[in-house]
């Protein structure tokens, strides 16, 4: 692979060292790195939604919004790789160091929850900032009706629908910080990230540290009555608006998205990397008759 990036089985080995130290990181670290990470993804939803509001609102133009929209989205992410801030959805890669009996089950558990917690409070100091600045104003309040309306869309999905798709955006994001740590140099790690992170947020899927901006963040500006004057002139009634509550966010998207999370991150990246590279086989014969041959791996 030269000298630009890691091969895939040193990338392997790496992914597990970086686990085993994520792992072993004080309470201290975990949720002030954490703090910082939530935040950071906050703020790359933010600047998404300043940039494509009133493309989004035109069915005309929904592609080109969601194009736009992961561009701006996947700094993100490169904040928190290159900061080495602690992010949940990435650390579910720490499966691969359990899987190879590095970390205790303990150990994962604990901190995936003391990161998935810090990365919440991370989130919502930003949905503070940005309703205290106004911001939901912007656009004669359209930008904070599109808010509104991204948040009702994300609570109103099955428990299924929200599951599944939140198994195909960790799937993409713990490849794009797989392939950051497989990256050499700053640039290769940020071009890396860049791709799979586009690729989620243009294909609609369901990010829970996202989410953890997008939903109160519309919880917030439902609040707003200048904001409902520019929901009502979309067509979506206050009825509707009355549906957007905390436990609608918690038990119908905020649940089954970290479980697809998890599921996405743990299984179809660490698990099969690990199994490819790290779990020990029996060898497999097959004999094919019809040939005489025979085939060993």
């Amino acid at each position: 692979m030269g000298t630009m990036m890691l091969s895939p089985k040193e990338t392997v080995e790496a992914v597990i060292d970086i686990g085993v130290k994520k792992g072993r990181h004080t309470l201290q670290y975990s949720l002030s790195m954490g703090v910082l990470a939530g935040a950071m993804i906050a703020l790359a939803a933010v600047g998404s939604n300043v940039g494509t509001f009133n493309l989004l609102g035109d069915t005309s133009l929904l592609g080109v919004g969601k194009a736009l929209q992961g561009v701006m989205f996947a700094g993100g992410l490169a904040m928190v790789v290159t900061t080495g801030a602690e992010l949940f959805t990435g650390n579910v890669l720490l499966t691969l160091a359990y899987l190879e009996k590095r970390l205790s089950f303990r150990q994962l558990i604990s901190n995936w929850w003391k990161v998935w917690l810090a990365n919440f409070i991370g989130a919502l100091l930003v949905v503070v900032a940005v309703y205290g600045s106004g911001q939901f104003h912007f656009g004669q309040s359209m930008l904070g009706a599109m808010t509104v309306k991204v948040a009702l869309g994300k609570i109103n999905l099955s428990f299924v629908e929200a599951f599944v798709l939140g198994v195909l955006c960790n799937w993409l994001v713990c490849l794009a910080v797989w392939i950051s740590f497989s990256a050499k140099s700053i640039t290769g790690k940020v071009v890396g990230i860049f791709f799979p992170i586009w690729l989620f947020v243009v294909s609609g899927y369901e990010h829970c540290i996202a989410n953890m901006y997008y939903v109160p963040a519309g919880i917030m500006a439902s609040q707003d009555s200048s904001v409902m004057q520019a929901l009502v002139s979309m067509g979506i009634s206050e009825q509707a608006v009355s549906s957007l509550t905390w436990k609608a966010f918690i038990v119908n998207n905020l649940l089954p998205v970290t479980l697809g999370n998890i599921l996405g991150g743990a299984v179809l990246v660490a698990g099969i990397f690990w199994y490819a590279h790290c779990c020990s086989r029996v060898p497999l014969r097959l004999t094919a008759k019809s040939h005489n041959i025979s085939i060993q791996r």
